[in-house]
This record gives structure tokens, sequence and C-alpha cells, in this order.
């Protein structure tokens, strides 16, 4: 197909791909001509990968050219590999410095080996936040938290084992994680009502 036609297959706009392959993330089609070339369903996959990405996802042109280099170059441990995508993601909260709460938390969860990861940071900011909110933040509470945070995490690094190709599995972990999280936070707010029923009575 000819770049007009992967614009209008895909959905992105001319100068969007021309952008894209300017800056090295859509690879160059092949060469029918001095000025034309040909363009197929690998570069399909990979402006929607791109897409999703941007738009989704919430990347930088940066962070984008990280997932696509793992791709290409994948790390030999699959952990390594969706670790890779996974960190593409801008943190929910800007980082500040992990506290010994947080720090002692992770250690009692057996979470220790994420002590230097940067979402350490944006815990602490968020749960600093929450508390100056006036929301009550016990170490039971937070442990509890965290066991549904795992048993939630089981289920996505499931899915993404399960995709077909290294592409399908960067799309689950990171546009997933994107597109998911107000799917979760809906989920949590129908099971508070229910639990209030439950508990408080009608």
């Amino acid at each position: 197909m000819r770049i007009s036609e992967l614009a209008a297959t895909t959905g992105v706009a001319l100068a969007t791909l021309k952008y894209y392959l300017r800056e090295g993330l859509l690879m160059p089609g092949t060469a029918t001509a001095r000025t034309r070339a040909e363009y197929d369903e690998t570069h399909v996959e990979r402006v929607r990968l791109v897409r999703a990405l941007v738009e989704s996802g919430g990347l930088g042109i940066a962070g984008v050219r990280a997932v696509l280099e793992a791709l290409e170059a994948p790390p030999a441990s699959p952990h390594d590999f969706l670790g890779a995508a996974h960190h593409a993601l801008p943190p929910p909260v800007e980082p500040a410095v992990p506290s010994e709460e947080v720090l002692g938390w992770l250690e009692d969860l057996g979470w220790g080996s994420c002590a230097d990861d940067p979402l350490v940071g944006s815990l602490t900011r968020a749960v600093a936040d929450a508390r100056a909110a006036g929301v009550p933040l016990s170490d039971a509470s937070v442990k509890a938290y965290a066991e549904a945070a795992r048993r939630l995490a089981a289920v996505d690094v499931e899915i993404a084992v399960a995709a077909p190709t290294p592409e399908a599995a960067v799309h689950v972990v990171v546009v997933g994680t994107v597109m998911l999280d107000p799917v979760v936070a809906t989920l949590r707010r129908l099971a508070q009502e229910v639990e209030s029923a439950r508990v408080l009575g009608s």
C-alpha cells in the first residue's frame, strides 16, 4: 500500500505518518521508485502501536522510542522486556523522596526488590497527599490495598504472557494499564456501594 493508503487504513493523518518516519518511530517502506514506497501490515501494526502509546499511554517521543527499542532488541528476560514497557509510562504522581514508612511497607509485603523503583517515590507522595487531605491510611489499610493490587497485577501479567506477539504484550502492559485504570476505579466504587449496603444496611 502507498503511504496515503496507510493513512486511510490506520486513521492517522499523512503528516503524522511522515513525522513518525522522520523520528524513526515507523520503519521506512520498501522503495519502489525514487519518491515512492510500499507499506504492509507490519507498518499498520507499528502505526497503531505508536498511536496507542502516544494517545492512550501518554508517552512522549523518547518514551515511545524506548518501548520500540525494547521491541527491536528485547532483553533476554521476558520480565525485563515487560518492565521496559512498563517503565515507559509516566508516573501516576510526581515522585517524592521515598519515606522510611513506605520502604518499610514494601519490606513487610515482600516487595523489597522494588525499593529503587521511581514508583516508590510516587507512592510516598500519594500517601502524603492523601493524609494531607484528611484521609487516614493505617499500615493495615495500605497492606489490604497492596494485596488487592497484587491480585489485579496477576491478572494483568497473565494477559500479557498470553499475548500472541511482543507488540501485543507491550500493548497490554502500556495501553492496558492506562485504559483499565478507570475500569478498576469504577469497579471499586460499585463494590463500595455493595459493601456499604451489606455492612450498614439500606
